[in-house]
């Protein structure tokens, strides 16, 4: 089994999850996990988005690595400042399923690799994505709220 360290970060007051991987750059790491968040819905136009000294504490960052972020983010449009209420996720098209599959790149590749490297057949890791994707499914459909257009409830 590949072997890989890799710390997560999510807490209450931080609204994505963070796995951190060594040797990618920290502010990168944060930046894909809270587009990532965006996209998905997780993270909505108008949520507030947490402050540099938030970021920095909760994710065990350095300060300027959290200002990095936020200042990348709301250059690209993802982020924006509102005096008196703080940084919030900007309202933005909604994503492509082409933007939506580049998230996930780095995880194809990574269970691509290891399949490869287990012998298992392509069609064997499509069979069982389909099976884990019908049991989710499932399970996913009685946990969102249809008038919310498959977000949770």
């Amino acid at each position: 089994m590949l072997a890989i360290c890799i710390t997560c970060y999510s807490t209450r007051v931080i609204p994505f999850s963070v796995h951190f991987r060594p040797g990618g750059a920290i502010y990168e790491q944060v930046i894909y996990a809270a587009t990532k968040a965006m996209i998905a819905g997780q993270l909505r136009p108008g949520d507030p988005f947490p402050s540099v000294r938030t970021l920095s504490r909760e994710l065990k960052i350095n300060p300027n690595t959290a200002h990095k972020v936020i200042t990348h983010l709301v250059s690209t449009g993802l982020l924006e400042i509102r005096s008196g209420s703080g940084t919030i996720v900007a309202k933005r098209p909604d994503a492509s399923k082409a933007e939506k599959a580049q998230l996930l790149e780095e995880q194809f590749e990574e269970l691509v690799v290891e399949a490869k490297r287990l012998g298992i057949e392509m069609e064997d890791i499509q069979d069982a994505i389909a099976r884990h994707w019908k049991r989710l499914s499932g399970k996913w459909a009685r946990k969102t709220d249809p008038g919310q257009g498959g977000r949770d409830a």
